[in-house]
């Protein structure tokens, strides 16, 4: 017990540092004067030739840092300070020559010039910003107008004027006791200090053990045997100058090298329902009957010698229940899954002159993971990527230059399942018309509607992506006004070797024979789906962007941040043409396939470009934000923001369904019945009333946007608090809605016979909202204690998805002829959500110990606690009857009917009461909502504890113990919401017990 008490006690043990870089016009300004505030602290560094700095010992926190330079406008921006922390960038601006030209004169009696010091727009739009790599429009919380512009925030004139001043001191002639860094030179007597190394290093590693983790819950109860798993990450970096003998470079080529690495095991609990010893021999239950005839079968038996032998051979891939038969979940194993990476980052950069420097990087991964599934599936996965990236930053003048950028990314995944080129599970099962090549291999996919788990496998697939990209930043400092255009030209191309569903599959709702199980002991499936062939795909696509925004500097007390954008992404085209559509013509009454390189549609006569959607060109995204200090010498400040962002990412997922359909290919998904029967045998081979294509998208298709915009109030309190009120709207436009024409509720009658259904309909007249509103307040840093209190009280309503951050991909509609019903709760939405962060080190204040010296002051003194409690209501869920909507294969998109019963009155062991929902009567569609089920409340409390050890000049040995729910508090992400399966009402998986991490990072 002691040996492991001073073990804990080395591992909390833990500090952090903090890096930057200052520039100007893309060269390193050296001797730059850096202030990092916290309360009453502040600590002092100067830039070096490179226009580097280093803080060593700062605690972790916020810090508001301050970047000064004579002749530059001064900087201030709050950072967060932890470790692993990115490094920050500051980017001077010139002050106006006038104000320059005074600076030579008699020193100016008031402040530094209030243009230097207005506030600039701080949680409002950042017009115009040039975007990298893959974009879409978010609808979080901050939303799309929640860029900040960088490098400068509202603060009072006294302040800067004083830091100035600072500045002048230490880097001119110059040298006063007021500043206790520099009070003395150290080029003088014994303060002299030995030379430095010019290289900066620095070694971690990480480490989680399954001895160091709570027991993963049980949602049955049972005891399952925790697996013995390692977790280590380790890290080095190196940097510094370039040194070549006989060649004089100085200090003007730099490198840095970092590597980083992780093995790890990841164990989990898997809860599911298995077929019993009983059911495998045919006893299904009462309500079965013969589909031959519809006679009940004798005592709820299906004989032995129907069951059939399809259904015999996929039986022994499910394990037998081991535990209680009859409970809702009877079996539960733990899982371990293995996962490695290594990474590789280096940066080069070289000065020619005043106005040249060019810098790149280069970047290299590469992940293996191997899954396994509750069937003891095992699968591997596969990635490595590249990024290589150079630069070249040019100063034209002193108020103008650019930075030209080129960059080329690849990534490649395979993913190889269990079976690949191993055994041939259909083959030997009889089940035929699916693809039975080598790397295909494996069970077709299994569906029960009453909560029996489902078989699966992961499909396999090789893609290799790439992207080259060009762009120019440029820079124009004109009198009040910052300038900032350029553009981007992007090309990509995604690769991919896959099938869409090779082996097919099979879904059992319990229609066909009165029970799904006894459907599957049959071997009568109620739908099946399949998609193959035309593997091989090459996406192609480009992309054009171009900006302008200005920050204009209106007053001392407002500042302006407007400007332009201007996007366009072409939809995806295939390099061969191979991409099909439905030409579709007026009131869905008929349809026919369309390729790509099909100039006309038969139908309709409409002409098609090559990627079958028609371009979407007004592109046009205005952003605007505003920073105001209404009264002078007063800490408030109001912010205000409005900016537009568009969804150009939604292509890739539309081209790859479009590239899996007839004729290129074999796609089918249809429903048993007497005109189509369906069995295991023969699953494939059904037929449709015209065109076996499952999906088609709407020719005039536009890219979706949202429309954000924000007002926040800032305002000092006693006490070192800061109170901040933010109203948050955000309208999405265009959002995909998707549906199947010409489908009626069972029982109904059809309005045209004649007319085909059986695919799926992609459109683009979704729409969307979001309100929030959110209070704040912060105590700053003060004897050593800083804390937040933040809460959030937002509503999201839709009808369709934007593809945006945690909304997914679209939802099918239950009734085409009534897609406004769709309209509800969006699936992130979250009421209520609290916030509250802390952080403590000791020894910081008279009365925290601040004095406290000897032995005690080297135990007590610097340790770190901090902690962050986050509070939520739950997210909607939808209830879901999982029946064929009738003509189609397609299930889930049908909703019950409520009784009337109250919902979240369940039975003991539920969270959700069955009695509340029925099947939906003969003729009408399910009356319960889309997203009408509130979720799981979410609480989570994270904490940390560490300590910083400097050691000769500028070493430090870091430790730091983080622990995730600290609290082992059980919480869950959601619960199962079909009504007809065994366990509606119950959790699906619980969320992540403790774990703790053990961190190490020594920097020299």
């Amino acid at each position: 017990m002691r040996f492991a008490i001073l073990w804990l006690a080395a591992c909390v043990l833990s500090a952090a540092e903090h890096r930057g870089q200052v520039n100007f016009g893309g060269l390193p300004v050296p001797g730059a004067t850096v202030t990092a505030i916290q309360g009453d602290k502040r600590f002092t560094a100067i830039t070096d030739s490179g226009g580097g700095y280093v803080f060593r010992d700062l605690p972790d926190g916020t810090w508001t840092i301050e970047v000064n330079m004579l002749c530059f406008c001064p900087l201030r921006r709050e950072l967060a300070v932890a470790p692993g922390a990115a490094a920050a960038e500051w980017n001077l601006k010139l002050l106006p020559f006038d104000e320059i030209r005074a600076m030579s004169g008699p020193a100016p009696a008031a402040p530094v010039p209030a243009k230097a010091v207005a506030p600039a727009v701080s949680k409002a739009v950042k017009p115009a910003e040039p975007r990298r790599g893959f974009q879409r429009a978010d609808l979080n919380a901050s939303g799309g107008a929640g860029h900040v512009a960088d490098d400068t925030t509202a603060a009072m004139p006294g302040d800067l004027s004083r830091s100035a001043s600072d500045s002048f001191s230490v880097n001119g002639s110059v040298n006063t006791s007021g500043f206790s860094p520099f009070a003395q030179s150290q080029a003088f007597g014994n303060a002299r200090r030995g030379a430095q190394s010019l290289y900066n290093a620095a070694l971690g590693v990480t480490l989680n053990n399954s001895a160091l983790d709570a027991q993963s819950f049980s949602l049955t109860g049972q005891r399952t045997p925790k697996p013995a798993y390692n977790r280590l990450q380790g890290s080095a970096s190196l940097g510094g100058p370039v040194r070549i003998p006989r060649l004089a470079l100085g200090n003007s080529l730099n490198f840095f090298a970092g590597y980083q690495w992780m093995r790890s095991r990841n164990a989990s609990t898997n809860s599911s329902r298995m077929p019993t010893p009983a059911e495998r021999g045919g006893e299904v239950g009462s309500g079965a009957f013969d589909p031959a005839g519809g006679a009940p079968f004798p005592n709820g038996v299906v004989p032995a010698s129907r069951i059939s032998p399809q259904a015999q051979s996929l039986l022994r891939y499910y394990p037998l229940p081991n535990f209680d038969p009859g409970a809702r979940y009877n079996y539960q194993v733990p899982l371990l899954g293995v996962s490695d990476q290594d990474s590789v980052q280096t940066r080069l950069s070289k000065s020619f002159g005043r106005k040249n420097q060019v810098f790149g990087s280069f970047a290299w991964q590469r992940a293996s993971t191997d899954s396994v599934s509750v069937f003891d599936f095992r699968d591997a996965s596969r990635e490595t990527g590249l990024d290589v990236s150079i630069n070249w930053s040019h100063r034209f003048s002193q108020r103008v230059f650019s930075i030209f950028k080129y960059e080329y990314s690849r990534l490649s995944t395979r993913v190889t399942p269990f079976f690949s080129n191993r055994l041939n599970v259909s083959g030997e099962a009889g089940i035929t018309a699916n693809n039975q090549d080598a790397v295909n291999w494996g069970p077709p996919s299994l569906t029960f509607a009453s909560g029996m788990a489902g078989l699966t496998d992961k499909p396999q697939s090789f893609t290799r992506n790439q992207t080259g990209s060009t762009s120019t930043d440029n820079y124009w400092n004109r009198g009040d006004h910052n300038l900032k255009f350029g553009g981007e030209i992007r090309r990509q191309q995604f690769n991919l070797l896959a099938q869409q569903d090779a082996r097919g599959s099979f879904a059992f709702t319990g229609a066909a024979a009165g029970s799904d199980f006894a459907g599957f002991l049959l071997g009568v499936p109620d739908t099946s789906s399949i998609a193959f062939g035309n593997a091989d795909k090459y996406f192609r696509t480009s992309s054009i962007a171009a900006y302008l925004t200005d920050d204009w500097r209106i007053s001392p007390a407002l500042t302006v941040n407007a400007g332009l954008r201007w996007e366009y992404g072409s939809p995806i085209t295939e390099l061969y043409g191979r991409l099909v559509n439905l030409d579709i013509a007026p009131g869905f009454a008929a349809i026919a396939p369309v390729v790509s390189r099909d100039p006309v549609g038969p139908l309709t006569g409409r002409k098609y470009d090559e990627s079958l959607v028609r371009p979407d060109k007004s592109g046009i995204e205005p952003r605007v934000g505003i920073a105001w200090r209404p009264v002078p010498a007063s800490s408030l400040v109001i912010r205000a923001g409005y900016g537009i962002n568009r969804n150009t990412s939604v292509y890739q997922s539309i081209a790859t369904q479009m590239a899996q359909q007839s004729p290129l290919s074999k796609s089918l998904r249809v429903q048993n019945g007497p005109g189509n029967p369906l069995t295991l045998a023969n699953g494939f081979t059904g037929s449709t009333s015209g065109p076996s294509n499952t999906f088609a998208i709407d020719p005039d298709f536009r890219v979706g946007y949202a429309q954000t915009w924000q007002v926040s109030v800032q305002r000092d309190l006693p006490g070192g608090l800061v109170a901040t009120a933010t109203y948050l709207g955000i309208k999405g436009t265009r959002a995909m809605q998707e549906f199947l024409p010409n489908t009626f509720p069972a029982g109904a009658p059809t309005l045209c016979a004649a007319c085909p259904s059986g695919y799926s309909y992609l459109t683009s007249n979704g729409n969307s909202t979001r309100q929030s509103g959110q209070a704040q307040v912060r105590r700053r840093l003060r004897s050593g204690l800083t804390a937040s209190l933040q809460y959030t009280y937002s509503k999201s309503i839709d009808n369709g998805a934007l593809g945006g951050k945690e909304q997914g991909g679209a939802v099918i509609a239950q009734n085409w002829l009534d897609l406004h019903a769709e309209r509800g709760l969006s699936p992130f939405d979250q009421r209520h959500l609290l916030a509250f962060q802390t952080q403590y080190t000791t020894g910081m204040g008279i009365r925290g110990g601040t004095l406290l010296s000897g032995w005690r002051g080297v135990l007590f003194k610097d340790w770190t606690l901090a902690t962050q409690i986050t509070a939520g209501s739950g997210r909607p869920l939808t209830p879901v009857c999982l029946t064929a909507v009738r003509g189609t294969g397609v299930t889930g998109s049908i909703r019950p009917q409520y009784t009337g019963a109250p919902l979240y009155d369940a039975p003991a062991g539920l969270s959700l009461n069955p009695a509340a929902y029925q099947a939906p009567p003969p003729g009408q569609w399910g009356n319960a909502g889309r997203s009408s089920i509130t979720g799981p409340a979410q609480f989570n409390l994270d904490a940390s504890l560490g300590r910083s050890f400097p050691f000769r000049d500028r070493g430090s040995i870091d430790l730091r113990l983080d622990a995730a729910n600290a609290l082992n508090n059980v919480t869950f992400p959601s619960w199962n919401t079909i009504v007809t399966s065994a366990q509606f009402g119950l959790p699906v998986i619980a969320n992540a017990m403790r774990s703790v991490r053990a961190n190490l990072r020594v920097r020299f």
